[in-house]
């Protein structure tokens, strides 16, 4: 089990070795959030590294990453956990044919619901104790919840236990690691985020953008690497439905390096829009000679690679 870094380099340094490269300030979030055990909220525009850190986090601790993907319509039972009603079904049929079911039948409907039968869901599971110690749960785009759903996360994540009305209240021998996530798509109710330590996840400037690609694509050279950067980087000027994240600018370097692109030019950029863009009007605006005079302008921009 990796122990908790002692200090903000040692949380950096050990990011680092996972490939995830932040700046400071979140460093020094994610470190207090460790210390102090309190709940990290990461909020911020879709492909930040928001839900990155925590799986960057759980790999360079050594523990389990449990992760509750939060949707419309989410609730407890599916967060927490579910009884399994075919097996159940399949245990009262045969029951039945031992002549078990009937007067005096109590300790057959007491099994029913004991833990053989329970379904664990992300909530349940990272309350029960890890090999390694205790797991990193995330609970990503919690946005996409209701208040409902928001208010029972306050209670579990207040006090790092679950009820389950036939089992009772499972409380955490060691409390997770929480981190959630939000992009922001509604305002999560203040007195979740007062239970949490909060940072806003924005996009890097050029030179920590271009660190990030170093780390997850070092195969592409200087070159190239400062001219992806780039052009990400003033694309996210332009008025777009949906810029493109981090990892958009990972995952367009990888399509780069799988042609064999050495240096971009405006038919390579109009032919690979789609690893950038996700909206077809987007990729309308910028393909064609939109795409070569940003391109001008960023090579004009570009000093030269030391």
């Amino acid at each position: 089990m990796g122990d908790i870094p002692g200090d903000i380099d040692a949380v950096q340094a050990a990011l680092a070795g996972q490939g995830y490269v932040c700046g400071r300030a979140l460093a020094t979030t994610a470190f207090l959030a460790l210390r102090l055990g309190r709940p990290l909220f990461l909020e911020g525009e879709a492909g930040t590294g928001k839900t990155e850190i925590a799986k960057s986090i759980a790999a360079a601790l050594g523990r389990r990453l449990i992760r509750l993907q939060c949707y419309e319509g989410l609730d407890a039972a599916q967060a927490v956990a579910e009884w399994n009603f075919a097996a159940q079904m399949v245990a009262i049929r045969a029951a039945e044919a031992r002549g078990q079911v009937g007067g005096g039948a109590g300790h057959v409907e007491a099994d029913l619901f004991s833990e053989r039968y329970l379904i664990e869901r992300p909530l349940l599971s990272a309350m029960r104790p890890q090999p390694g110690g205790a797991p990193v749960l995330l609970i990503d785009e919690v946005d996409r919840t209701d208040e409902p759903f928001e208010a029972f996360l306050l209670e579990a994540l207040s006090d790092f236990q679950v009820t389950i009305p036939e089992l009772g209240t499972i409380r955490a021998p060691e409390p997770p690691i929480v981190i959630l996530t939000s992009n922001r798509t509604r305002e999560v109710h203040d007195a979740l985020k007062r239970r949490c330590l909060y940072h806003w996840v924005d996009y890097p400037d050029f030179a920590r953008e271009l660190e990030i690609l170093h780390a997850r694509a070092p195969e592409a050279t200087q070159t190239l690497s400062r001219e992806i950067v780039g052009f990400v980087q003033r694309l996210r000027t332009e008025d777009l439905f949906k810029k493109p994240g981090v990892a958009e600018t990972i995952d367009w370097a990888k399509c780069l390096l799988a042609l064999d692109v050495i240096s971009l030019s405006p038919e390579v950029i109009s032919d690979t829009l789609g690893a950038l863009l996700k909206y077809q009007d987007d990729i309308a605006r910028i393909e064609g000679a939109p795409a070569k005079k940003l391109l001008d302008e960023v090579r004009r921009g570009l000093a030269p690679a030391s």
